[in-house]
């Protein structure tokens, strides 16, 4: 149990630090050098997680387990089009309304786990889940300026984003996966989308061709850079969803967002204000809410697994209750009733 809470822990804080670094760095490689080509840039860190893995592999580091391919590869492209949706909303809409669209996802992950898997959310981590939302809300929502275009792009991101995360926890748990067999078998197929798809996405939000980029010293080492770290990024999300649930991560990456917010006012002295702060501030009020009352929930739930296992055994060794649950240990030279009126019972 405390091993397996110590994994828990190491995964979220492996995902926080790789996101906040790919985010500095991609803030360097687009705001500073000019390189604003977001979509290819992401195919390029799905290429070098692949090699990566693959490397690993070789050295064993861990074990190949092939399954439904069929899965793998609808899994893969669907991430590469949540991806390219997600950028697409971004270059379409406001940032106001694309982080609403952020925000959209724990509740529509919450609804679809509710309709479809039937999980259950308490009242108190719903209302957790309310606190971080405005939270964030009131940290980055800034205006919100719709367009058709940009809002049917925003509802397909959503929808396809949080379908991906509940994959990703349910292949794992179908399949007996590990993040990392998940990972190095669906990157081909995402990093495929996003490479044919990219740079025509990227030329429609930028009208600049990828290919005709000047490729300077500087950029290519932040380039080389951002793929490195996008190595641990993608397995700390894979491993981030397996040990957890699509609702922890989407909560996980609100917080990298107060995270970065914070960063770069501190360290960038990027604009602040106490609006800024106060939604912070709330955000880590509800995150702190969330994560207590999860681990009270799995507790609790711990706790009635462990009651009933023993309720189990204790009828299985006590013979009175073996016999009023229908186990037969009567004497052998008792008379038997009848097949057929035992079935007829039955059917009645």
């Amino acid at each position: 149990m405390g091993e397996s809470r110590l994994g828990t822990v190491g995964a979220l804080s492996l995902s926080v630090v790789s996101s906040v670094s790919i985010v500095i760095c991609n803030k360097a490689l687009i705001s500073t050098l000019g390189f604003t080509f977001a979509t290819t840039l992401t195919s390029w860190h799905l290429l070098v997680t692949f090699c990566s893995l693959h490397v690993a592999l070789w050295m064993k580091l861990f074990e190949h387990k092939p399954f439904d391919p069929r899965a793998v590869m609808g899994f893969g492209i669907l991430n590469g089009i949540s991806i390219g949706l997600l950028n697409l909303s971004l270059g379409f809409n406001s940032v106001g309304f694309y982080q609403m669209t952020k925000l959209a996802i724990i509740p529509c992950t919450v609804l679809l786990e509710t309709l479809f898997f039937r999980k259950r959310f308490s009242r108190i981590i719903q209302l957790s889940l309310i606190i971080l939302l405005f939270g964030v809300g009131v940290a980055t929502v800034t205006d919100l300026q719709l367009n058709v275009l940009g809002s049917v792009l925003s509802l397909l991101a959503v929808f396809t984003t949080c379908i991906a995360q509940i994959m990703t926890n349910t292949i794992q748990k179908r399949f007996k996966v590990s993040s990392t067999q998940l990972l190095y078998q669906s990157c081909p197929y995402q990093a495929l989308t996003l490479f044919i798809t990219g740079p025509f996405l990227d030329g429609l939000l930028t009208n600049q061709n990828v290919f005709a980029f000047n490729y300077t010293p500087q950029v290519l080492v932040f380039i080389v850079l951002s793929c490195l770290i996008s190595v641990s990024v993608n397995f700390s999300t894979f491993l981030v969803i397996g040990k957890t649930s699509p609702v922890t991560y989407q909560v996980l990456g609100h917080l990298k967002t107060c995270l970065v917010l914070a960063f770069g006012y501190v360290l960038l002295h990027d604009p602040f204000s106490w609006r800024n702060i106060l939604g912070i501030l709330i955000a880590v009020v509800g995150m702190i809410l969330y994560s207590y009352f999860c681990l009270v929930d799995n507790q609790q739930k711990a706790t009635e697994a462990s009651a009933q296992l023993l309720q189990v055994k204790e009828s299985e060794s006590d013979p009175l209750l073996s016999a009023e649950n229908g186990t037969s240990i009567a004497d052998p030279g008792a008379p038997k009733a009848p097949v057929w009126s035992l079935k007829k019972d039955f059917e009645a």
